[in-house]
């Protein structure tokens, strides 16, 4: 395949798969079975971080004035009632941090899962379970809203979240670094939903959340790669000229499509529900599974 085509191809996946909670590892992984490429190709390895950075940069951008608000507000909360540890900024930092040690410690087993498609068919399938289960156990309160009695659901804003959400979503977040295919937001819209948010906060925590983790995790990659060092290294020197025409297709088509992916999720989740994607995980675990046992990969 023409690599431009097949750039076009990865940004677009990545672009759609990186903020739904359906696992960009997992459909990039699959894209390399199915395509017969290798994305552990020293280049192709930086291509795939290079698109992930095109699709994280979109959220600064689509969130720039939820940005603005928090750093007008940072430290006292706009109620004034925040510390530098409870505002959203400082509670994005604590999960960041909750995940960032364990995930950095455990590096070489997450190259060692990356590597098998029994854990990223296992993974996405028990978490469209999970995210299904957990879903379905708030939808009637989210229908009724903040003045339904006896809601589970206290926190129905980002700004409102506690120091203990925080902690809870952060640690439940390793998991998906851990294991492949579990979705980096599905596992902290999950968790934010069973300590008691809404969906749209939740999901809102997720995003933000995500700009610091992937921008780490990319970043700290991309740098080795473009360094010669680490596992395939390639050099800057090594790229030919189509070769950065090439990253350059993908970065803006990642960041393009995101864009459209995150603004139509956030639209969507404010007045419907998370299964159609728990049932997608289901299906494609499933396929991924059977497609596994039946090659020995």
């Amino acid at each position: 395949m023409n690599h431009y085509l097949l750039s076009l191809l990865l940004g677009i996946i990545e672009g759609l798969t990186e903020f739904l909670p359906v696992s960009s590892t997992a459909h990039l992984r699959l894209a390399e079975k199915i395509l017969h490429i290798s994305l552990s190709d020293g280049y192709w390895k930086m291509y795939t971080i290079v698109i992930q950075l095109g699709a994280i940069l979109c959220l600064p951008v689509y969130f720039w004035q939820r940005i603005a608000a928090f750093l007008s507000t940072f430290p006292r909360g706009e109620r004034g009632d925040k510390t530098a540890l409870t505002h959203p900024l400082g509670l994005t930092a604590v999960a960041f941090v909750i995940t960032a040690i364990p995930s950095y410690l455990l590096t070489k087993r997450i190259g060692q899962n990356l590597e098998s498609l029994y854990v990223i068919g296992y993974a996405l399938l028990i978490g469209g379970i999970v995210m299904w289960v957990v879903d379905a156990m708030k939808a009637r309160w989210e229908r009724e809203g903040p003045q339904a009695a006896g809601t589970p659901i206290h926190t129905w804003r980002m700004e409102d979240m506690s120091l203990g959400q925080s902690i809870w979503i952060g640690a439940c977040q390793i998991l998906s670094a851990v294991f492949p295919g579990t979705s980096r937001s599905m596992s902290t819209i999950a968790a934010g939903q069973l300590a008691g948010m809404s969906r749209a906060s939740a999901l809102e925590f997720s995003f933000f959340l995500s700009m610091p983790t992937m921008i780490a995790a990319t970043g700290y990659t991309l740098l080795k790669s473009l360094l010669g060092r680490g596992e395939n290294p390639i050099g800057v020197s090594q790229i030919t000229g189509e070769q950065w025409g090439v990253l350059g297709l993908g970065f803006a088509v990642s960041f393009v499509v995101a864009y459209g992916s995150v603004a139509w999720f956030m639209a969507w989740v404010r007045t419907r529900g998370f299964v159609p994607f728990a049932l997608y995980r289901i299906v494609v675990g499933a396929g991924v599974l059977l497609f596994a046992f039946r090659t020995g990969s």
